[in-house]
């Protein structure tokens, strides 16, 4: 198996979440920050912050100071300049002053000298003992000496230099497993680095080796188990119940690339397919939170799929379902658009509109998502009716007639409503249709696309024959022409 290294081509967590726009939190759009945080450990708190100082002028305060908090948890000093940079930025374009960062926390130099210093001394510890395995030949030891570095650089910043280890770690892996745990670690690495475009690459190294793991050790446990039945169904449960929770993690990855990429119907099947919570292990926390998965889903899911599988891919899908009450408001929202009350959809999404826009992984996708669902509601909504007054369903979306108007004529322009409006009296008309006409229409197309798969079955007959009389050098021109003459 060949490992490819990516190249730095996605946006790095070393530097604060460019602005689309400044998100407001007040009563009408409300975000609990520090029940928000509490979800997160690690290197993704500190990220997720970042992005909330840099696109929320309100929250930048409160954020700096759990940024700093969460800061001296970790072994990266240079995470201050960047709240420091995040902080300033915000700042200048607020239209409120906020208050000097020196007055909101005191940075504690002297913890950062010392953090530099431990981090020097156990880089050069952990270079020296790779130098002495190299010299010592022994493969495995090598590969943990990578290892080691990789989750060393990756704990103090340093991406990079954290994957080139990582990935050169593969010329030792002896086993499927050790790829596999390669794969992993490298999985999230870029996750925290935010370069989704080479999260399918790694999966798919991943799920090859994660089938020869399996297989070995099913093949090793059935070998040990001896005569007795009952221990080998054991073992083998417990092998199918380790690859769920590697799989788990591999379908998380895979959604993720999808939702960034923009496929969101494949990111909603994903989503929601994934596993219990505890398959996660350390990734849940430290890279997402169940809340998170729950939004996620839901909303690519209201944006591209069908009502049908709505109802069974989330409200009867008890393992998705524990995700859902994270979120109690995502329930709220699925039953309203199954219901039909699309006013109280619209409402939600533009109430918890913050939460969505503060999110790290989902801010470039809010536009996007919430105007799919909205599209895709007015279709819902105009599907049974012949005709109907603007009016009406301004009223039933809480928009004006205009609103509604401009709404109704883009859907037509881009064809996902089949009609037209009369501008005078203000209503939506359905396109009239001659169904016995395309009833016929469509039985002379069959009868055509029949005569013709009939000629070509005649036809392969012809020339079965005419290989048939090849042999016979007398009869083979005769048999040719009459081939083509009875064509």
């Amino acid at each position: 198996m060949d490992v490819d290294t990516p190249e730095e081509t996605g946006q790095s967590s070393t530097q604060p979440s460019r602005r689309a726009h400044l998100v407001t939190v007040d009563d009408q759009h409300p975000f609990d920050l520090d029940g928000y945080i509490a979800n997160y450990t690690g290197r993704t708190a500190v990220d997720r912050l970042i992005h909330i100082i840099s696109t929320c002028p309100a929250l930048a305060p409160e954020a700096f100071r759990l940024a700093v908090q969460h800061i001296h948890k970790s072994r990266d000093p240079s995470l201050y300049q960047q709240v420091m940079t995040a902080y300033d930025t915000i700042g200048g374009v607020s239209e409120t002053p906020l208050p000097n960062a020196l007055e909101l926390v005191q940075l504690d130099t002297r913890w950062a000298d010392e953090a530099m210093a431990k981090n020097q001394a156990e880089r050069s510890k952990l270079e020296v003992e790779l130098k002495t395995y190299s010299n010592n030949m022994i493969k495995e030891s090598i590969r943990m000496g990578h290892r080691d570095l990789g989750d060393f650089y990756r704990s103090v910043g340093e991406y990079p230099t954290a994957l080139k280890h990582y990935t050169k770690s593969r010329e030792f892996c002896t086993t499927s497993q050790h790829v596999l745990e390669m794969c992993l670690s490298v999985l999230e690495l870029l996750i925290e680095q935010r370069n989704f475009s080479h999260l399918p690459t790694y999966v798919f190294k991943a799920d090859a080796a994660l089938d020869a793991a399996s297989a070995a050790a099913a093949n090793a446990k059935e070998g040990d188990s001896g005569p007795s039945a009952a221990p080998l169904l054991n073992k083998r449960k417990a092998v199918s119940e380790d690859r769920e929770r590697v799989q788990s993690k591999l379908d998380f990855a895979t959604a993720l690339a999808n939702l960034a990429s923009g496929n969101y119907q494949k990111a909603a099947y994903t989503f929601l397919k994934l596993g219990p919570a505890k398959d996660f292990g350390d990734w849940m926390g430290k890279l997402i939170a169940p809340g998170d998965i729950a939004i996620y889903g839901v909303l690519c899911a209201l944006a591209t799929l069908p009502r049908s599988a709505l109802k069974t891919q989330i409200l009867e899908n008890s393992t998705f379902g524990v995700y859902v009450e994270q979120e109690p408001y995502v329930r709220e929202l699925v039953e309203a658009y199954l219901s039909s009350n699309f006013k109280t959809v619209l409402e939600l999404l533009n109430r918890y509109s913050a939460r969505h826009a503060l999110d790290i992984y989902l801010a470039p996708h809010v536009a996007a998502l919430a105007n799919m669902i909205r599209n895709w509601a007015v279709v819902l909504y105009f599907q049974p009716f012949a005709s109907i007054k603007l009016e009406r369903m301004s009223g039933a979306f809480g928009w004006t007639v205009g609103e509604v108007e401009e709404q109704v004529v883009a859907l037509i322009q881009s064809g996902d409503i089949h009609g037209r409006v009369d501008s005078q009296n203000k209503i939506l008309y359905a396109r009239q249709t001659d169904h016995r006409a395309e009833l016929f229409a469509r039985a002379i197309k069959a009868a055509r696309d029949i005569q013709s798969t009939n000629r070509k079955v005649l036809l392969r007959m012809r020339l079965q024959q005419a290989d048939l009389t090849i042999k016979a050098p007398k009869g083979y021109s005769s048999s040719i022409s009459d081939l083509l003459q009875g064509d």
